[in-house]
């Protein structure tokens, strides 16, 4: 199940966190790391309203942390803490304090068992995407997960794998999409010597929301089950080029049947070409379920395809950019009255640049913008917004 679409005023923020979250690359030596960060930036439509409701801010923001990468023998360990404090200067409400934590252990036993154990914790603004709202609503996402891989013979690999997501809500009116989703899968893989893979995988996620939702004064179970198997290709095309794909069949089921039921084609296709060495360019495509986070529907069918790229202008400079466009059509309405077919567009498309004075050292900028063609029904209309965003961090 795909993750959920970053709220609007955590756009920006995602997007030049992610980089600062970053850290350049150490001695092969080091362990430990400590890194920080400034930045700041500027949105046009920060809460993602029509025309005749745009509000823009800008914020400042600064994180620190400490991450841990070593590996002991066949055993790899990686730890990453960080904080981040937000402060806007129109909607101060929305000011927060960022918090990210991570572990992860990738294990071998002999040569014929692998796996991987690991949790992370996150709190951040939930979306304002399709919830019309001014309040802060802090998000708090808890994952645990672990595999394992049995290596039966050189050309073949059995796979089992098991995780918990869950997800909590500060705000008082967006608590009934409090909620736990535990999944559990098995496959099996083909792995020949050129180094692409080929299997099966069946995967099991099951739905627990903690809270009662409330439509028109009717109760709504919102619990489901959803059943998949799929295809797992790792395709090494070339040298350069590599394909991707995790697709086949997928059946949601509520608890309490009824229209928000669907089943049908479900997955993603990757590609990455590197042309030359500078040069990086990849692409996707997909069809797949995704919650949302609204009072009037649980998750839509999202179709969609992006292409990015990644250009070494020089030694200490790099430019990235990416376009995307996706249609998601509403599966999970709640409201007895709502109309057919409803459903919504959103493009986007960004540009950025990096410098590396240092190796340790990085100063970034970027520009981005999202153009959505809405469902008014369901109170998400249409909007234009850019975001502009400057960063600078260092690693210890």
């Amino acid at each position: 199940m795909s993750n959920f679409t970053l709220a609007p005023c955590a756009i920006p923020i995602a997007v030049v966190l992610a980089a600062i979250a970053m850290p350049a690359a150490a001695g092969p030596s080091d362990a430990l790391h400590a890194y920080a960060g400034v930045g700041y930036f500027h949105d046009d439509n920060l809460f993602r309203r029509d025309a005749g409701e745009r509000l823009s801010d800008s914020a400042k923001y600064a994180i620190a942390g400490l991450y841990f990468d070593h590996t002991y023998g066949r055993q790899k360990i990686y730890l990453q803490g960080k904080v981040s404090k937000v402060k806007f200067s129109r909607f101060t409400q929305l000011d927060y304090d960022g918090k990210d934590f991570l572990g992860t252990w990738d294990w071998q036993l002999g040569n014929r068992f692998s796996g991987k154990l690991g949790a992370s914790y996150e709190q951040t603004l939930a979306p304002y995407t399709d919830f019309r709202s001014t309040e802060r609503n802090l998000r708090i996402h808890k994952r645990r997960h672990g595999d394992a891989n049995w290596q039966l013979h050189p050309s073949y690999r059995l796979r089992v794998g098991a995780a918990q997501d869950s997800y909590s809500y500060a705000l008082p009116a967006q608590r009934f999409n409090n909620r736990d989703e535990d999944a559990v899968e098995a496959g099996f893989d083909f792995t020949p010597r050129s180094g692409s893979t080929a299997g099966l995988v069946a995967r099991r996620v099951k739905g627990k929301y903690h809270n009662i939702r409330v439509v028109g004064a009717v109760p709504v179970n919102d619990d489901f089950t959803q059943d998949e198997l799929k295809a797992k290709v790792n395709w090494k095309v070339t040298g350069i080029s590599t394909i991707q794909v995790l697709a086949g069949y997928a059946r949601r089921r509520h608890d309490v049947n009824g229209p928000r039921d669907a089943s049908g084609f479900n997955g993603r296709v990757t590609a990455s070409l590197n042309p030359r060495k500078k040069l990086r360019v990849n692409a996707a495509a997909w069809r797949e379920f995704a919650p949302i986070e609204s009072t009037l529907v649980t998750y839509s069918l999202n179709r969609g395809a992006s292409v990015g790229a990644s250009w070494d202008a020089s030694a200490k400079v790099r430019i990235d950019g990416k376009l995307s466009r996706e249609r998601r059509r509403y599966q999970g309405l709640l409201a007895a009255t709502a109309p057919a077919g409803l459903k919504d567009h959103l493009r986007e498309a960004s540009l950025g640049a990096t410098w590396s004075p240092r190796p340790t050292m990085q100063l970034s900028t970027s520009i981005a913008h999202q153009r959505r063609s809405g469902a008014d029904f369901l109170g998400n209309g249409s909007f234009k917004a850019t975001t502009v965003s400057v960063n600078a961090n260092v690693q210890f």
